[in-house]
């Protein structure tokens, strides 16, 4: 991957703040902008490897590698001996303290990531890791670690032994892309997937301070999808995300991935099409489209299916390598947004390589629901210069962000519409690989956009593991 000149570039310690259009603004709502306050070092020295165009401490779908909680900042990753490693610092600190958990990577995988969750009912912090279509390893802390952080040590004793159920249950023996969700009541749940790309479903558990559930399955692999090409019996659901907003509304935005090359253009591509949005109000039991109506229940009988009506945002052919688990996000008054990226059209109708077509020619693009209640789309005018995500943060003014491959940010204000974006960070001296771990938990907290990112290498050569901090209009 090349990366090649952007449109605009500011300085690494610079703010910069676009111009909104006259008649726009209002005194109470800066627009965007960025001020570089800091890096820190997790890892000089950890483990690189590249599989599926990423690298295992750095997938964008990760949720969480990184989360602020109660004043304190946790990450997590593999070191170059492949231990499964979780960090801590006091927000502002310059140095991390950190713990293995007792668990080694098994392969060269780099969707086998590490996730991380905490179930506020009782103070513990949860990882989820090395789980790529196989089984999964868990571990959880003590109780009150995370209310007390300041109090008790950071130790390997303060962490439960690795098991390969979550305390006794077991869910599936293919189990890939777990993301942990913390309920406005203060459980925690699960996000997975059952079984493989192309023929999967989406399942969750929920823990209530004392055991896991299984909930079960909500999303179908069945039904039949036709293009103009050819026709797929099976597929499934990759999520953009999965969040409360403050109200206590589940969101997610999805994309579906066909099993059956035949749906496409050039088996070249990528089969992923369309950009779907469901919302559940009742702790993710009931599912329900844009419009309000029940399209699936968990753990029933009726899961929300390709063939379902009202699903369907950003409607799109799989002709144009549509990227799966992108990003998304809620604003202030519990409105979802979302990042999508593909080839346009204008680029041509067919891409044959997914990752050299998107290298050459992907944009991203803003997909959002307005206050009227309709869908709006604005694309992003910075190249991707990648095949790979793209992550989504809103300010405390509803001000957009777009965290590019190589840490590149780009922001749109919202007393614009969203239609002023521009880039603000260019990346300059990160020596980013490409994708990026964003923090979503700790922009709310205090005003800071923070994302990890792993050095270039080659080979299987380890290199440094950072976090940087940018500070966000006050």
């Amino acid at each position: 991957m090349h990366r090649r000149t952007l449109l605009a570039a500011a300085l690494a310690g610079a703010v910069v703040t676009p111009v909104l259009a006259s008649g726009t603004a209002r005194a109470a709502d800066p627009g965007p902008s960025v001020t570089r306050t800091g890096t820190t070092t997790l890892d000089n020295q950890a483990i690189f490897f590249v599989s599926y165009d990423g690298l295992v401490n750095n997938n964008a779908f990760q949720k969480n590698g990184l989360l602020t909680y109660k004043g304190y900042q946790y990450a997590v990753w593999y070191t170059a001996d492949r231990n499964a490693v979780v960090g801590r610092r006091a927000l502002g600190a310059s140095t991390w303290s950190t713990v293995k958990v007792g668990h080694t990577l098994r392969y060269n995988d780099s969707h086998n990531v590490i996730s991380m969750g905490v179930s506020k009912v009782d103070g513990r912090l949860h990882l989820n890791m090395d789980s790529h279509s196989d089984g999964f390893t868990y571990v959880k802390s003590v109780a009150g670690l995370m209310d007390n952080p300041a109090g008790l040590s950071w130790t390997a004793s303060r962490f439960g032994a690795p098991q390969s159920t979550l305390d006794g249950l077991a869910l599936t023996s293919q189990f890939t892309y777990p993301q942990f969700v913390s309920t406005p009541d203060g459980r925690l749940q699960l996000s997975y997937r059952v079984a493989v790309s192309g023929n999967g479903r989406n399942a969750l558990a929920e823990y209530d301070g004392t055991r896991w559930t299984n909930l079960g399955e909500w999303s179908a692999s069945t039904g039949t999808y036709t293009s103009e090409h050819g026709s797929s019996t099976a597929r499934n659901m990759y999520l953009h995300g999965i969040d409360y907003d403050r109200n206590g509304r589940l969101h997610s935005f999805f994309t579906w991935r066909e099993q059956n090359g035949a749906v496409m253009c050039n088996r070249g591509g990528i089969t992923n099409h369309d950009t779907g949005y469901v919302y559940s109000d009742d702790r993710g039991r009931t599912w329900r489209n844009n419009a309000g109506a029940v399209v699936g229940v968990t753990g029933g009988s009726d899961k929300v299916s390709v063939t379902d009506a009202g699903l369907v945002v950003d409607p799109l052919n799989p002709d144009h390598s549509l990227m799966n688990q992108e990003s998304q996000f809620t604003d202030s008054a519990g409105r979802p947004h979302a990042i999508i990226s593909y080839v346009p059209g204008r680029f041509g109708q067919c891409t044959t390589n997914y990752v050299a077509n998107r290298t050459a020619n992907g944009r991203a693009f803003h997909v959002r629901r307005n206050a009227s209640g309709t869908w709006q789309k604005t694309e992003i005018p910075v190249p991707l210069n990648s095949s790979q995500r793209t992550k989504l943060i809103l300010d405390k003014y509803d001000n957009a962000y777009a965290i590019f491959p190589f840490g590149r940010i780009a922001a749109a204000s919202a007393a614009s519409g969203y239609t002023d974006w521009k880039i603000l960070f260019d990346g300059s001296g990160l020596n980013a690989f490409g994708e990026v771990v964003t923090d979503e938990t700790r922009v709310a907290q205090d005003g800071v956009l923070s994302f990890m990112y792993q050095e270039k290498s080659s080979g299987t050569t380890p290199s440094a593991l950072r976090v940087v901090d940018f500070r966000l209009p006050a």
